[in-house]
């Protein structure tokens, strides 16, 4: 009889809810997000809206408005610890801007504008990863903007240093299509990662998504020590089989799991339930990708993979997918019985374990959802 009584007992126990909400005190719509770790995570959206956590969400402050910036769209955040930041605006010429602060949002300074009355800056990125200033790793941040005259607009802002100076990959370097821009959805389409893999010759990478002709670039770096022009070895423009041919189609955000290994995602956010390719995924460091088997349940803003339990996760307005073959077939991670019945939809951003949404949404992704 113990048997019969241990699943009996099995049978009563209720499933364990996959998101805890949070309470973020605010109607913002929410686009950018990110874990520092050790408790501190750091969100932003419209209205200036910045918020930020040091106790692993528990409380969200609402910070600051930075001067300025009250009717601004904050897309992206790069933050360093629990006192420093750097935040992105969206928006075309000087709307898209970036401020910082250093005393856990108390202040702000306004640090860079953007100066070209056609530019519009979708991605931030701290360069750290390429080797500079170590140390003062807030120093450095790469700037991902739309193009302007079909000419890539890469930017390299530093500390104390005039930024128009540094337009990193600009005017003279790759041309693009007509009409090609990206995407400012989810500040998940510029990565620097390492390339060593790829080729030994190569100590580092930047990866960077085109979204609306649904194209990657690549510039491959020689030089572990600086990212200075001539240190740029070679550089790649590759199509991704992803939907495109409108101005809201394409690649919206992209993730690499290691060197090689990386998934694509978007679709058209005009149909947002459509899943007609939705989804790539690469196995050789972005060089070639292919398409995905069962792509995600619609369209999706953001990609992001976990080491723990080796899963993909992807995020969107209509619900999220999950992939353990490396992108090649997704399934929807529906909520428990102990879940809100729209708990896995209405998301816009992710930094594992957080996700951020529309009207001040934040959730919080349960370890054990991503169990096998």
């Amino acid at each position: 009889m113990r048997p019969l009584l241990i699943f009996a007992l099995a049978l009563t126990i209720p499933a364990q809810a996959q998101w805890t909400m949070q309470r973020s005190n605010t109607t913002a719509d929410l686009r950018g997000i990110h874990n520092v770790g050790n408790g501190v995570a750091w969100a932003s959206g419209t209205h200036g809206t910045v918020l930020r956590t040091e106790d692993g969400g528990y409380v969200w402050q609402t910070c600051t408005i930075p001067p300025g910036a009250e009717k601004l769209d904050f897309r992206g955040i790069q933050a360093f610890d629990a006192n420093t930041a750097i935040v992105m605006s969206s928006g075309p010429g000087d709307q898209s801007r970036l401020y910082k602060t250093t005393d856990g949002c108390a202040t702000w300074k306004l640090v860079f504008t953007n100066p070209d009355k056609d530019g519009f800056f979708d991605s931030i990125q701290a360069a750290n990863e390429i080797g500079q200033n170590v140390e003062n790793r807030e120093e450095d941040i790469l700037i991902l903007g739309d193009s302007v005259q079909q000419k890539v607009q890469l930017w390299e802002w530093h500390e104390g240093e005039d930024p128009e100076a540094e337009l990193y990959y600009g005017t003279d370097h790759t041309s693009t299509e007509k009409g090609e821009s990206s995407f400012a959805a989810s500040n998940s389409i510029l990565q620097v990662v390492s390339s060593s893999q790829i080729d030994p010759k190569w100590k580092y990478s930047l990866r960077w998504a085109s979204g609306t002709a649904a194209h990657v670039y690549m510039s491959f770096i020689r030089d572990e020590h600086t990212a200075c022009e001539p240190c740029l070895e070679e550089r790649k423009k590759i199509s991704v089989p992803m939907e495109q041919g409108s101005a809201s189609a394409g690649i919206f955000s992209f993730s690499f799991r290691n060197d090689l290994v990386g998934v694509a995602v978007g679709g058209d956010f005009q149909k947002p339930a459509s899943n007609v390719k939705t989804s790539a995924f690469t196995l050789d460091g972005g060089q070639t990708w292919s398409s995905t088997k069962t792509p995600p349940h619609g369209y999706r803003s953001a990609v992001a993979y976990d080491s723990n339990s080796k899963t993909w996760i992807t995020v969107g307005p209509n619900g999220t997918d999950i992939s353990t073959d490396d992108g090649r077939n997704w399934r929807a991670l529906k909520p428990t019985s102990t879940d809100a019945p729209d708990a896995d939809k209405n998301w816009n951003a992710l930094s594992l374990p957080y996700v951020v949404g529309p009207k001040g949404r934040i959730g919080k992704l349960t370890p054990a959802a991503l169990k096998p």
